[in-house]
């Protein structure tokens, strides 16, 4: 295949290479099974922190319901409007006009014989868009440095045509080659010296504000994901556009350049790897609606080809078990209730509870994903991957939400991996980076203000005083503990001017400790008493943080100690330990991610929001079409 050209056979074993490198009353159980998760900002001193500002408020609601009719709203997800482009004005980059004289008639500049400044007067009526900042980029680089980059001796010189390869390639990074397409001038050419002149400096500016694009899409990705949703929180990667074009005026090494700007990380790699196997893979012989969702008694045209893969891979245990009801009821559209006990095997098999309900977990683990859908789930992780950092870092914390896994990782070795609980869909969990600062043994837990207002508010109207009975300390704006019965709570909307937290306690809805990284969302990874819940496949049913399995585990693995070590820390009471390490960690959410051996893995997209990003993407690409 063209685009990776000799190195396709190397790409798969360096992936794998470098990625191989006090007690609460028991009436209050019942609240507490309801609110764990959640959190706010964590306060190093130990004071509760004033409520923060409110967010956005939703319209009333029926009477009865939430805090009074009022309720705190969740992020929602916008409609993506890329940014439009514009047409670049070469106006200051004209000569000014002179008197003419017999001898500027006889003159016809060239690309050989005569300046970049006489050339561009070709550029006075040509329509060329872009993106504004590359649009203003152009002209100032241009005004400052009036020299061609990509023509030599009246013709497109090597450094244009390194370029126009690798921009050619964008598809073997998920990027549309499209984008990036630029009309080459031919070798030998007909037209007058004028003519080739004109053409040239037009080619001139559409390679520099394609390469710039490229650059830029290649280091930020092609949508701002802060303007999607509130749940995307990503710092903004500065790049230097005028700066680009001087690196590329006096280098050689095109290629290597615009290369650099992807992503250089071993994961990036390998979503590569497999995208170009996927393209030269055939579909799926069996292809089952993903989405299905099938009770016994219930009908399905997509429930033969179920069946029909379950046959064909029988083992003599299942053979002699099931072997005759498939045979008899293999082409049934009817979930007939002989088919569940061999639906059961089949999910606790796959690791699954076996609850004989054909959904879109059971259907993945007999007919995969199709080659339309991974190729997506790869093309959006690719685009996901370059809003982070190039370089992951090392140590780091990886979250992936659609996997329910936290992993800690360490010199290309995944030292730790726990099963994970994240946000309901209704409380999502944001997809961030940020840096893991400390590890709180025996917390309280700040309850959000969403859950004080629309969960706990309805209740405390008619019963004040509940907060004190159940274990929960209530603080004004100026940190002064009072009494929950004491407040009016019925005098409040959305608003509430108090403070509420849990003391530490095995019913506490953060159990024996938390794990906190600053972010404005209040999220961090804690305990939980909430066991059970990791016994689940579909693990999304926090309010928003991330509970973690082996919480002692991680904690040791940041804190650089051991689990007795961190055993022994929780015997001596609430505690705080900061972590002196650089320790990154990603709150991050790939449908598609590979393993430490460079295998490709596919998830269900919980939240659905690769479906949104590809709005995003149709958005940009729309924009971007010349006929728009």
């Amino acid at each position: 295949m063209k685009i990776l050209g000799n190195r396709k056979a190397v790409l798969p074993i360096a992936v794998a290479a470098t990625l191989a490198l006090g007690q609460q009353p028991a009436s209050a159980q019942g609240l507490f099974d309801m609110l764990f998760g959640g959190g706010i900002r964590h306060n190093p001193q130990g004071e509760f922190p004033p409520p923060p500002k409110p967010r956005k408020i939703r319209p009333a609601a029926p009477a009865g319901e939430g805090g009074g009719g009022v309720r705190i709203s969740s992020p929602s997800y916008n409609t993506y409007r890329a940014d439009k482009l514009v047409r670049v004005d070469f106006k200051s980059l004209l000569p000014a006009p002179q008197p003419a004289t017999a001898q500027d008639a006889a003159f016809v500049p060239s690309v050989t014989s005569n300046s970049f400044r006489d050339a561009v007067a070709g550029l006075s009526d040509y329509e060329l868009f872009a993106e504004p900042d590359i649009a203003k980029a152009l002209v100032a680089y241009y005004s400052a440095n009036p020299d061609f980059i990509w023509v030599s001796d009246n013709a497109p010189n090597s450094r244009a045509q390194d370029a126009v390869r690798v921009l050619g390639e964008a598809a073997s990074y998920g990027l549309t080659p499209a984008d990036y397409s630029v009309d080459v001038p031919a070798a030998a050419t007909s037209a007058t010296p004028g003519e080739r002149t004109k053409e040239l400096v037009r080619f001139e500016m559409a390679l520099s504000a394609r390469v710039l694009r490229y650059a830029q899409d290649a280091q930020s990705g092609r949508v701002d994901p802060n303007r999607m949703t509130g749940y995307y929180d990503f710092p903004a990667k500065s790049f230097d556009l005028e700066g680009a074009l001087k690196t590329l005026a006096h280098t050689q090494e095109v290629r290597t350049y615009l290369e650099s700007r992807h992503p250089q990380n071993a994961e990036y790699q390998a979503l590569r790897v497999e995208l170009e196997a996927l393209e030269a893979s055939e579909e799926n012989e069996i292809v089952v609606d993903p989405k299905l969702l099938l009770k016994p008694g219930e009908s399905s045209p997509e429930l033969p080809k179920l069946l029909t893969l379950i046959s064909r891979n029988l083992d003599d245990e299942m053979g002699g078990n099931y072997g005759e009801v498939l045979a008899r009821l293999g082409k049934s559209e009817l979930y007939d209730p002989e088919l569940v006990p061999v639906i059961k095997a089949v999910q606790q098999r796959a690791g699954m509870k076996g609850d004989g309900v054909i959904g879109p977990r059971t259907v993945a683990s007999l007919a995969g994903t199709s080659k339309a859908d991974k190729i997506e789930k790869v093309k959006v992780a690719l685009e996901e991957l370059r809003w982070m950092p190039s370089d992951l870092g090392s140590p780091r914390v990886f979250i992936n939400q659609p996997a329910f896994t936290a992993s800690y990782i360490d010199n290309g070795e995944e030292k730790l991996k726990t099963r994970a609980v994240i946000g309901r869909v209704t409380n999502q969990t944001a997809f961030f980076y940020n840096q893991i600062k400390q590890v709180d043994f025996h917390p309280y837990w700040g309850v959000p203000q969403s859950i004080i207002v629309n969960e706990m508010l309805p209740r405390l109207r008619s019963d004040p005083g509940y907060l004190d009975r159940a274990g929960y300390e209530v603080t004004d704006s100026r940190g002064k503990r009072i009494p929950s019965a004491a407040v009016d709570w019925g005098a409040y909307g959305a608003n509430i001017p108090f403070s509420v937290r849990q003391q530490p306690s095995e019913a506490n809805a953060l159990g024996e400790l938390k794990i906190l990284f600053p972010n404005k969302h209040a999220i961090y990874m804690h305990d939980t008493p909430q066991k059970s819940f990791f016994a689940r496949d579909m693990r999304a049913l926090s309010h928003g943080c991330v509970r973690l399995q082996d919480p002692r585990g991680m904690a040791a693995a940041v804190l650089g100690t051991t689990v007795d070590d961190i055993a022994e820390k929780l015997k001596h009471g609430h505690s705080t330990e900061n972590v002196t390490r650089v320790i990154p960690v990603y709150v991050a959410y790939f449908t598609a991610w590979p393993d430490m051996s460079g295998k490709v893995e596919y998830f269900d997209d919980v939240y659905d929001r690769d479906s949104k990003l590809m709005q995003a993407l149709d958005a940009t690409e729309a924009v971007r079409t010349p006929s728009s």
